[in-house]
């Protein structure tokens, strides 16, 4: 199992759009669901901020969440969208907790 966490944050004129295609991405996972992904999107106080969480445990190791179209459409361009450029990094749990699959 891999984890990886990518923080950046965004230009104001390009927040409605970078938002659009989070949205789009989930969407399609909602619909797609493959198996071995956990991930999330955060939006942090200042509202230009990101923070994302991906955890992958397929059987190859491979992110299925690259795979797919909205996917990929977020992430072309992504540095044209930022102010400050995505900064990833290989992460390990050390607790967690889920009481629901409901967003917050």
């Amino acid at each position: 199992m891999k984890r990886v966490v990518v923080r950046y944050k965004v230009k104001a004129e390009r927040l409605e759009e970078h938002e659009d295609l989070i949205r789009k991405v989930f969407a399609e996972l909602a619909t797609v669901r493959p198996a071995g992904l956990a991930y999330h999107a955060l939006k942090l106080e200042d509202g230009l901020s990101f923070v994302h969480v991906a955890t992958v445990s397929t059987a190859d190791g491979q992110n299925p969440l690259t795979a797919l179209p909205a996917f990929q459409a977020f992430a072309a361009n992504i540095a044209d969208r930022c102010q400050e450029k995505a900064v990833n990094s290989p992460a390990t749990a050390i607790g967690a907790y889920r009481a629901d699959d409901a967003p917050a």
